[in-house]
């Protein structure tokens, strides 16, 4: 019995099935407001169609501003054109399947993906439930890395460039530069599809247009910056973890990126490890950390991109995990990806998760303990655990 359990809970079918029904269920808050996401990217569709300004307020279709970049408004049209139920409703599960995809073909060991599925599923309700592309660009990083490392390049271009246009975490898919083989191809092929990019929303509107919204999008972005400070529904990063805890707002930002950029950056010096998936893997968790670590933009539903990065840390080592590593998990899974839930009391929610950005806390410690494993273990130990 205990066997045949185990068996259906490590199925993929099962898994596939877990994760469209978490889709699904974000439809639970349709028709209460909650849906707002999905109108702020529905509406940028019909804005670009009507050459409408992109980054002001619209408070008769939705409440906050849009972020994201013209070019997204082609990647939500066939989501707009629907009634917004219908719409809203693939549009979940579109994100979702996409995600799913992006791990179950990639370069995991079964192991790896099922632990990534199910240590993964409450991260990704949070996002679910606010309709976030962060569950696409989560899928973005991985199929860079899965297309840089098979020697895809054309095609890691391409969803880097898709993820720049839209939100810019895509860049971060560089990261992965040095695993190509063909570097001369990749470069090529990132200025083909900059291009495509760049124009392609010119199809519904016009050159003009795109062109001032782009510098709008700009303007926005560095607005947007500044206004999640002390936001206590933003900067939930190891940037705000540090502003909000000392309160200052007079020091940059600087500070902090420079040398996270450079303790980021060390390993790409263990040439000789780079022939070892678990280091490359190792290096991936480390970018899907830092994006969102080192982000002011970073909110609750965004995690679940860093998320994704702690369960491959932990399954991508070649070494057997201590207990301390396994408690770091619990505390990761309990502070990080339930912090927001009801299994934590409501005043510790609103008296210090919330305003000092303590969510981002747990997976602080996880990247900086993935920092020195790879800068002095060696990946080529044993292989992964199949």
């Amino acid at each position: 019995m205990k066997e045949k359990l185990k068996t259906i809970l490590t199925d993929p079918r099962t898994l596939l099935w877990v994760w469209m029904l978490i889709a699904i269920s974000g439809m639970y808050r349709f028709g209460h407001g909650r849906e707002n996401n999905f109108l702020i990217f529905k509406y940028e569709f019909w804005h670009v169609v009507n050459q409408l300004p992109l980054y002001i307020h619209y408070p008769a279709e939705y409440f906050d501003l849009n972020h994201y970049g013209p070019t997204f408004s082609m990647v939500i049209a066939p989501f707009a054109i629907p009634p917004t139920w219908l719409g809203m409703l693939l549009w979940l599960i579109a994100l979702t399947l996409l995600l799913y995809v992006a791990i179950r073909h990639n370069l995991f060991t079964r192991y790896q993906q099922v632990f990534i599925y199910w240590f993964c599923a409450h991260e990704l309700l949070n996002a679910v439930q606010m309709q976030q592309f962060n569950i696409a660009i989560t899928a973005i990083i991985l199929l860079s890395y899965y297309f840089m490392c098979k020697e895809k390049d054309f095609w890691a271009a391409f969803v880097i460039m898709l993820g720049t246009f839209v939100k810019l975490y895509g860049i971060v898919g560089l990261a992965f530069f040095f695993f190509s083989r063909h570097k001369g191809k990749l470069i090529g092929s990132l200025f083909f599809w900059a291009a495509v990019m760049f124009v392609v929303p010119m199809l519904i509107s016009s050159p003009e247009y795109i062109i001032g919204q782009y510098h709008d999008w700009y303007a926005s972005l560095v607005g947007k910056n500044a206004d999640n400070m002390f936001s206590p529904g933003q900067n939930i990063s190891l940037l705000g973890l540090v502003r909000k805890i000392s309160g200052c707002a007079t020091y940059s930002d600087l500070w902090l990126i420079v040398p996270g950029l450079i303790a980021f950056a060390l390993p790409y010096l263990r040439l000789e490890q780079y022939k070892n998936e678990a280091f490359r893997q190792t290096l991936l968790a480390s970018v899907l950390m830092f994006t969102v670590l080192f982000s002011t933009g970073s909110e609750n539903s965004t995690y679940i991109i860093a998320v994704v990065g702690v369960a491959i840390w932990y399954t991508a080592a070649p070494w057997q995990r201590t207990k301390w590593d396994v408690a770091l998990m619990v505390y990761v899974f309990f502070f990080c990806t339930m912090g927001h839930s009801d299994l934590v009391p409501r005043f510790i929610k609103e008296e210090y998760m919330k305003p000092y950005g303590l969510k981002a806390l747990p997976v602080v410690i996880v990247w900086l303990k993935l920092c020195y494993e790879i800068y002095v273990k060696d990946y080529a130990s044993k292989t992964l655990k199949g």
